[in-house]
């Protein structure tokens, strides 16, 4: 693993902290699905952690709630907690376990904030720009151009 040097203007993943660090974005940050707008913030919250995109966490008031179904599945986070899953339903169209939230997170910041898988939307913006989907199906990261890597998630990344 070599990691890439920043070039101004970029975050390197590898500058991040561990345990995670969350902080407020006014960004605007807007997820796409089956052509409907199902969330959409200048108030989302981003999660830094070592050697991992960021994951941006949209406030429950700006999640388009009628496309939400929640699900059974649950994870664990050893620094956020209980996760809940959501399924995505646009028309017939349904993502299984497409976003997570928090019930009682350890940053209480998250409380109230959905997350949503990129590689499972059809697309998620930050500012005008389509973002890349962290690899692998665990993390949730959101690449754009000013982050560098390399990033964990990928075959053969989990030793990092």
């Amino acid at each position: 693993m070599k990691k890439i040097k920043p070039k101004p203007g970029q975050e390197s993943v590898w500058d991040y902290p561990r345990p995670p660090k969350v902080e407020p974005s006014s960004k605007l940050v807007r997820v796409i699905f089956n052509e409907q707008r199902i969330a959409q913030t200048h108030n989302a919250k981003r999660v830094l952690e070592t050697s991992h995109p960021p994951v941006y966490y949209i406030p429950a008031e700006d999640v388009s709630m009628g496309f939400i179904v929640k699900s059974d599945h649950k994870t664990w986070c050893e620094f956020k907690g209980k996760a809940s899953y959501c399924h995505i339903k646009v028309g017939d169209k349904l993502i299984r376990n497409a976003a997570w939230y928090y019930e009682e997170c350890t940053f209480s910041e998250l409380n109230g904030h959905f997350a949503f898988y990129p590689s499972k939307m059809d697309a998620c913006y930050v500012d005008e720009e389509k973002v890349q989907a962290q690899e692998g199906d665990f993390y949730g990261g959101w690449i754009t151009k000013d982050i560098v890597g390399p990033f964990k998630g990928a075959p053969g990344t989990w030793g990092w």
